[in-house]
């Protein structure tokens, strides 16, 4: 089971296919539905079982869902080793915003069910399908056209947006790992215009709203 936090991410799940087991709330009215069982607690009781520095209303028990078959999509994001839970539900987030159905996912990176990821997310782990494989295995059979992000690789603004097509991003501080980046087919590269040449890299959740923007810019 898993832990979703806050009265606006719980309402989320009541339109999705995650079941909830219990819900622990401050304010059980907000809360009032029939089939799920709802405790009323304590502000210092929220406290204590929260992972929150200063937890607002509510906590639901959540089971975990089944993992869904792998399928290729026109566009998908492939996380090659991503640590940070932030960067994680920010990215799941990014593809709900731009209808990104799929992200799959190294085994080594962070743990969807993470707290931290789902908070970041803001409600979007309820609409992307997030999948754990052996990205040597997908990315050496994938249909899709495989698009790593690499400072050499072609500016972002002039290159052309394949049809079917994998962006593959990869661990915060080392990149992508060399046996993922040996199946990149091409990359793409977001360029700097300030003249100060301090900033090596750009965050990777960052990056990928930039990259994201501009393939969708150009589909309009």
């Amino acid at each position: 089971m898993f832990l979703v936090e806050g009265n606006k991410t719980i309402t989320e799940l009541f339109n999705s296919n995650f079941k909830i087991k219990e819900i622990f709330s401050t304010d059980p009215q907000k809360l009032d539905r029939a089939n799920v069982p709802v405790t009323h607690i304590s502000d210092n009781e929220l406290k204590k079982i929260s992972f929150l520095q200063n937890p607002k209303d509510s906590v639901a028990v959540c089971y975990l869902n089944e993992e869904k078959k792998l399928n290729d999509g026109n566009l998908q994001l492939v996380l090659d080793g991503i640590q940070d839970p932030g960067n994680m539900g920010t990215i799941i987030r990014l593809a709900d915003w731009f209808g990104i159905e799929q992200i799959i996912c190294s085994k080594d990176t962070v743990d969807f069910y993470n707290p931290k990821v789902i908070m970041a997310s803001m409600g979007s782990f309820t609409r992307v399908n997030v999948i754990y494989s052996d990205l040597v295995e997908y990315l050496s059979g994938t249909k899709n056209i495989n698009i790593g992000t690499d400072m050499d690789g072609e500016n972002i603004y002039s290159f052309s947006r394949p049809e079917k097509m994998n962006l593959i991003l990869g661990n915060e501080g080392n990149g992508m790992r060399p046996e993922t980046e040996k199946l990149l087919e091409k990359s793409v590269m977001i360029p700097r215009f300030g003249k100060s040449q301090s900033t090596e890299s750009l965050n990777v959740s960052m990056a990928a709203g930039i990259i994201l923007g501009q393939l969708f810019s150009e589909r309009e």
